[in-house]
């Protein structure tokens, strides 16, 4: 779903001020810079990603902390707590969209079947608070009894997790550097 639709889809029918579109599209603009491009360096410790706010601001985008507002009824909402809403809602479909497109460009375009060592994954999971990105650095494959790879043991700042491919994935320029370097050792360019 193209970006213009996800927006008209959501607030489409909300009535809010020019103050509050105003805050809700600056708010959906730091989601998409918040998004990790590549790694940030080649350390397989570290578990930071490069992203588009790095370019803005030299640092990664943060947001604070704000209790999910999913389960209470929009009518009840203050102003304020409608546009956090907003922002969630956004986040969370596009989110969703986005790692899902990932993982399809990555198993079909990129990947040959396999994950590596040291790939920078993105970890999916439902409940992730908006701008706070699940990654971690695979440490160990587990390939299958036909060769290929499905499950990987993930470093993540909270220690060692083993997902399924279809759990993770892969941040698109890492994968695209690595087959860049292998062609280079090779002296294929």
């Amino acid at each position: 779903m193209g970006g213009v639709d996800l927006l008209d889809s959501f607030i489409g029918n909300s009535h809010l001020t020019f103050e509050e579109l105003y805050t809700t599209l600056v708010q959906i603009e730091a989601i998409l810079n918040s998004r990790p491009l590549s790694p940030l360096s080649s350390d397989p410790n570290d578990l930071n990603p490069l992203t588009p706010g790095h370019f803005l601001v030299g640092r990664p985008l943060t947001a604070l902390p704000v209790p999910k507002l999913d389960n209470i009824n929009p009518t009840r909402l203050q102003r304020w707590e409608r546009v956090e809403s907003l922002r969630q809602h956004f986040w969370t479909r596009w989110h969703k969209e986005y790692v899902s497109e990932l993982q399809q460009k990555t198993k079909w375009k990129y990947s040959k079947g396999s994950l590596k060592k040291g790939t920078l994954v993105i970890i999916k999971e439902e409940a992730t608070p908006p701008m706070k990105w699940n990654l971690g650095r695979i440490i160990e494959v587990h390939p299958g009894v036909d060769g290929v790879t499905r499950v990987a043991d993930i470093q993540t700042r909270k220690g060692i997790i083993t997902r399924a491919f279809n759990r993770i994935c892969p941040l698109p320029l890492d994968e695209e550097t690595v087959e860049d370097q292998d062609l280079q050792r090779r002296g294929a360019c």
